[in-house]
This record gives structure tokens, C-alpha cells and sequence, in this order.
């Protein structure tokens, strides 16, 4: 079952790219949390999305967002694609794909692409933005667009 406007931050916990445990519960509630899931590290599309990320994370950073990448890769391939692109948020580990269930996360493409949803939540925890799309560019615009419009 997919997230819908107004449901509240899934509560899950997951690795981050240094091996510290994220929990949702600490963050929903306190800031906007700008929640991303990618289908692959180092590949042309997914590289584009976290690096237009990271060119625009001062912009998130103006709204106290907190912006999240999620996939399937490892701890330690999160890192390398951390350090490698000098990215500087959070990317969590979904080996199982559990998260993306959790949030009802589609494949693409008859099923054969995991799925690239970008999830806005406000600094209550509510759910307030989805977007979904395989072009990884408009991802970082339209949460920016509509942070601006929590304020």
C-alpha cells in the first residue's frame, strides 16, 4: 500500500553510509524530511539525481530539510558513492527492500526498474509531497518548490 498525502513518516530504522543507525522516529516531527528512493550507486540517472542533490542541498539545508537517498546497495557501497561525489547527506541501506515496501515504493518499467519516488514530508511529520518519475532531474526542483511552499 502506497503512502498518501497526509499519512505520517513511516517509523524505520536502517544504516547509513557510516554504519550508524538512522531512525525516523528521531527525526518526524522536528524537520522537514526530504525522503528520496533510487534504484541503483554509480549508475548515469542515480549519479545525476545525488549529485543535483548535493548542488542544491544548501537550498534544503534553508528549509531545515533533511534529505535522505534510499536503495538497496550496501553500507559501504553508500560510502564510496558518498565520498566519491562528495555528497553531503544521508544514504541509507535497504538491502531486503523492507523501507521501500513500507512505503509502497513501485518498480518501473513492467517491474524490471526499482522505482524513483521522492517523498516531502513537513516538519510534523506529515506526508505532503510525492513525486514519482525514472527522469531523476525534476526530483530535486519539485521538492524544493514545494518546501517553499510550507513556509
Amino acid at each position: 500500500m502506497s503512502l498518501t498525502i497526509g499519512d505520517t513518516v513511516p517509523e524505520f530504522k536502517l544504516n547509513d553510509q557510516f554504519g550508524n543507525t538512522f531512525n525516523s522516529k528521531e527525526f518526524s516531527g522536528k524537520q522537514p524530511l526530504v525522503i528520496y528512493f533510487y534504484p541503483k550507486n554509480f549508475t548515469p540517472g542515480c549519479t545525476k539525481e545525488a549529485c543535483s542533490f548535493r548542488d542544491k542541498y544548501e537550498d534544503f539545508e534553508k528549509f531545515n530539510a533533511k534529505v535522505v537517498g534510499i536503495s538497496k546497495d550496501s553500507e559501504a557501497s553508500h560510502k564510496k558513492f558518498a565520498n566519491k561525489y562528495k555528497l553531503p547527506f544521508t544514504l541509507l541501506a535497504d538491502p531486503k527492500g523492507d523501507v521501500k515496501k513500507l512505503f509502497g515504493v513501485k518498480n518501473n518499467f513492467l517491474g524490471l526498474l526499482p522505482g524513483r519516488v521522492t517523498y516531502v514530508f513537513d516538519e510534523n511529520g506529515k506526508l505532503r509531497y510525492t513525486f514519482d518519475s525514472v527522469n531523476a532531474t525534476p526530483h530535486i526542483e519539485k521538492s524544493l518548490k514545494y518546501l517553499q511552499k510550507l513556509v
